[in-house]
């Protein structure tokens, strides 16, 4: 039994710590650990690191892009309403406008009558003007601005696709077309 109080005193001798055995603290024992760390681990978060900053990036500007272009088209709408803004207005306009040819095309009106009417329709055409909506030209029938309603067979002073008379006018709003000319077409 003497024997045992000895091995275990002995053991107590070994654990009691020692200057070489005195624990750092712990910032010093991590900074120890990545010094022991071999160089590819922190080459490998280096790169993990930097990849991922890549791909921040690309997504920045992937975004900032897309904000352009949401702007550019943006622009785009608002001017195409500005441009385009007389349009229903004018398609609303144009039968009175028709009216009123047909009214001037009537025999036995006074001077009077016919000049007045023909204020009024000079008016319109340039109010109209003015917002950019004019005639659709009428020499050569093109199927993007004419509406052939009748068609009379080609001759040799009438080539094909050539226009005999119009119906009714067509108009335009810039390159817009609001209204097809109504013409008979030589085919």
């Amino acid at each position: 039994m003497s024997q045992k109080p000895q091995d275990q005193e002995h053991k107590d001798k070994d654990q009691q710590p020692t200057e070489d055995m005195v624990t750092a603290p712990p910032e010093e024992m991590a900074e120890q650990e990545l010094k022991d760390q071999p160089d590819a681990d922190q080459t490998s978060e280096l790169e993990a690191a930097t990849a991922r900053a890549e791909e921040f990036e690309n997504k920045y500007l992937r975004a900032h892009a897309e904000m352009q272009n949401i702007q550019r088209r943006s622009n785009e709408e608002r001017q195409n309403l500005q441009r385009y803004r007389s349009q229903d207005l004018a398609k609303k306009i144009l039968p009175s406008l028709d009216n009123l040819e047909r009214a001037l095309a009537v025999e036995g009106l006074t001077d009077d009558v016919k000049k007045g009417l023909e204020m009024v329709q000079e008016s319109l055409i340039q109010a109209l003007k003015e917002e950019g909506i004019e005639e659709v030209a009428v020499e050569n029938f093109d199927h993007n601005l004419h509406m052939a309603v009748q068609t009379l067979p080609a001759d040799e002073d009438h080539p094909a696709d050539t226009i005999a008379e119009v119906f009714q006018k067509g108009y335009k709003l810039h390159e817009r077309l609001l209204r097809p000319a109504m013409v008979v077409v030589y085919n």
